[in-house]
């Protein structure tokens, strides 16, 4: 997967249903401008965003980051919990015989923020998540416990 498919495929999604970025932004409640970042990959979306955007077209968070090519309807009211994201992240970190410092390399950050991502204190940044769902061939989508 090229590193700016997510970008690419944000853009792509939004011109199959003809909207512009303004109408977009309006939806996710950002301004156009930041939305355009998204879009441009000056900035990655915010996980709480990449969510929001999934539920409003219907769509994996696997097939709008470029996991997959299948375009699969899910449903539309997927709520992200930072705990129950954060409990997936240690058990798989556990599964794996990953030490917090060990993954902490892996997607360049340290192990304090790691362990506040695992405790629910906050909700683990997009670009994290896609970089540990490319290094293990996981589904971004079942570790939101997307539905």
């Amino acid at each position: 997967m090229k590193k700016d498919l997510l970008f690419d495929n944000l853009k792509n999604i939004r011109e199959d249903y003809d909207y512009t970025q303004s109408y977009l932004a309006s939806i996710l409640g950002v301004s156009r401008a930041n939305y355009a970042r998204w879009e441009l990959g000056i900035k990655i979306i915010p996980l709480k965003k990449l969510n929001e955007y999934c539920n409003y077209f219907n769509l994996s968070m696997d097939y709008v980051v470029g996991l997959t090519n299948k375009r699969e309807n899910m449903r539309n009211d997927n709520v992200l919990d930072k705990k129950l994201i954060g409990k997936n992240l240690r058990e798989f970190r556990i599964k794996n015989n990953l030490s917090l410092r060990d993954l902490a390399k892996i997607v360049n950050t340290s192990h304090s923020t790691l362990g506040a991502y695992e405790q629910g204190k906050t909700l683990i940044l997009t670009a994290f998540l896609i970089e540990i769902c490319l290094k293990f061939n996981l589904s971004m989508d079942e570790f939101c416990n997307r539905k």
